[in-house]
């Protein structure tokens, strides 16, 4: 698995990841201490992991990281980029503070990597949120400040609310069948030195079971319509594409995305067929 600088003030990390949202069962079942399939996606995170992925991600809201803390358990912690995500009803100083404890306290570790706001809450001051986020990073607990779901004002507005720190990265969706972000947050990020981390970036499967448009890539390269979808993500500056992590085979999968690149003639030609 290559890697590549995770914007321009991050570290090197995986230049592909693994995300841990499965769905909104897994997360209502979790709550009362039911985790369906969870050994299957333990040994998915795991595959990754021998496989070279060192970045993972995973929030509060989903219920996955306490699986992320076994499956990282016989891993060397200093080789691994783990994010987590706060819910937006915890954006008040002490919610976050204490919301950043119990993640810490559910992955079993000292610190997250990187620590992003799940989403925005109009009815919590960004100052406020950024104060406890930069406070967070002087206890030792985050290293990087993230973002997740924000629009680019609200990105804007969050990072004037900084006066130590910077955002290190935003999470979006992003794939072939949604670009939405390429009209003004991706060249935004690029041209700041933020990593974006794309999320659904096989457009909750569909990319994976669309072997038509890909057909002619799929020959050229001998690889997978899913390793394209990921290679044309992958392939950009700072993107860094987070496919879940809940089958091992899959994950084999993913770690055929990278080692290669698409030719620029490829590329266009796949963004004018998913236009």
């Amino acid at each position: 698995m290559e890697k590549k600088r995770f914007g321009n003030k991050g570290p090197l990390v995986s230049e592909i990841g693994m995300g841990t949202y499965y769905d909104v069962a897994w997360i209502i079942l979790s709550r009362i201490g039911i985790l369906r399939g969870k050994n299957k996606k333990i040994e998915a995170i795991k595959t990754g992991l021998r496989g070279g992925i060192n970045l993972i991600d995973t929030a509060e809201l989903y219920g996955s990281e306490p699986l992320v803390a076994k499956a990282v358990s016989e891993f060397n912690r200093e080789e691994l980029f783990i994010s987590t995500k706060v819910w937006p009803s915890h954006l008040k100083r002490d919610a976050l503070l204490r919301a950043l404890d119990n993640s810490l306290k559910r992955l079993n570790m000292k610190y997250v990597d990187l620590y992003l706001i799940h989403f925005p809450n109009p009815r919590i001051p960004i100052q406020e949120t950024m104060r406890a986020m930069e406070e967070a990073v002087a206890n030792g607990k985050v290293l990087y400040i993230g973002l997740s779901n924000f629009n680019l004002k609200q990105i804007e507005e969050a990072r004037n609310a900084l006066s130590k720190h910077d955002i290190t990265a935003v999470q979006l969706e992003y794939s072939l069948l949604n670009r939405k972000i390429e009209k003004d947050i991706l060249p935004y990020c690029q041209k700041e030195g933020i990593a974006l981390m794309a999320y659904y970036p096989l457009g909750h499967g569909r990319l994976a079971k669309d072997k038509r448009k890909f057909e002619p890539f799929i020959k050229k390269y001998g690889k997978s319509q899913a390793q394209i979808a990921l290679r044309w993500l992958a392939d950009k500056y700072y993107v860094f594409p987070i496919p879940r992590a809940s089958n091992p085979i899959h994950i084999e999968e993913n770690l055929n995305a990278s080692g290669w690149k698409l030719d620029e003639a490829d590329t266009k030609q796949l963004e004018y067929i998913f236009s």
